[in-house]
């Protein structure tokens, strides 16, 4: 059945008649001044020849009321179901993710290119958590806070550019900075994937501070460590193997996850990576009930239009009627 979302609107029904009431009737004779006073005005004529005009008038009075309380339809009940987790995204822009050193489909892409890809697709599917973004190099910023708009955050992703934050890396201050975020969600919620590819270089909290913090705010951390084991760079002598992730860190990035009971991930390419989101994926949802909420169709347009036309016609029909239409 119909309702009205602002019924109270309805007390405004009388508001013409008051000011009416208020102001009073025009009297004839200051309203037209006959030329000759051979000529009288016929009161009985006025009456047949206006009568439809008021309630014309009233009618699209009362549809115009009838549409500012919006009549709506409202549907059933509905639960909006989440997953009740909320999770992080720190993810490294330092200089050396531009290293072109993941191997993802058969093609050489830089860390960052195969993060993009491969976190891009792990956020689409994260439908019904809460997600946030921060970017880091020198320093760490919160980019994206926790939504469930992982279009927005997509959007930041793709948008970011390797180097943009520094080209240090501050693994501590972006831990700092998701907890933060985290810490007044409840404890099951409290998720945060850091992927890095370097060691804690810049910012002014430790990486092992940062972590007993997370800890104690019952964060939950998950760190990736990324970068290939080899890879060939031409040189004036001939060609030759580096390890171009020797500076990588991964001792600490096991503590981080230790201390928070997280898990540490190793990925030298693009398939690693994409095995360490699945794992990641596949932690148990945590279904809750949101607050139930209906869907309104709204029914004003309808009264709008007939109001709009009566107090046309009523406005108009005195005219009409005296140029004989």
């Amino acid at each position: 059945m119909p309702e009205f979302a602002w019924p109270w609107v309805f007390a405004l029904l009388p508001l013409p008649w008051l000011v009416w009431r208020i102001l009073g009737p025009v009297a004839p004779g200051l309203a037209l001044r006959l030329p000759y006073a051979s000529l009288s005005w016929n009161a009985g004529g006025q009456v047949s020849t206006r009568s439809l005009a008021p309630w014309l008038l009233a009618l699209g009075w009362l549809s115009l009321l009838v549409a500012a309380a919006r009549p709506q339809i409202v549907g059933p009940p509905q639960a909006q179901t989440r997953s009740g987790r909320a999770m992080m995204l720190a993810l490294d822009l330092s200089g050396s993710m531009q290293t072109p050193d993941m191997v993802l489909g058969g093609q050489q892409l830089s860390r960052f290119g195969a993060v993009e890809a491969i976190a891009g697709d792990f956020i689409s599917r994260r439908s019904g958590d809460e997600l946030g973004l921060v970017l880091f190099g020198t320093r760490a910023f919160l980019v994206t806070p926790l939504t469930y708009d992982l279009g927005a955050v997509r959007a930041q992703l793709e948008g970011a550019e390797v180097g943009l934050p520094g080209t240090e890396t501050a693994i501590g201050d972006a831990i700092a900075v998701a907890v933060k975020r985290l810490a007044g969600l409840p404890e099951q919620a409290r998720i945060l994937i850091l992927l890095t590819d370097g060691v804690n270089n810049s910012g002014s909290i430790s990486p092992q501070d940062a972590a007993r913090a997370a800890k104690a705010a019952g964060v939950r951390i998950y760190t990736i460590g990324i970068g290939a084991n080899r890879m060939v760079v031409p040189g004036l002598l001939g060609d030759r193997v580096i390890n171009p992730s020797a500076d990588l860190d991964a001792d600490m990035l096991t503590y981080i996850a230790h201390e928070t009971s997280g898990q540490f991930y190793r990925a030298t390419d693009g398939n690693q990576l994409a095995d360490a989101y699945r794992a990641i994926d596949a932690l148990e949802p945590m279904p809750q009930q949101g607050r139930e909420f209906r869907l309104h169709h709204e029914l004003f347009r309808l009264p709008l239009v007939l109001a709009g036309a009566c107090l046309l016609f009523g406005l108009l029909w005195s005219r009409w009627r005296e140029a004989g239409v």
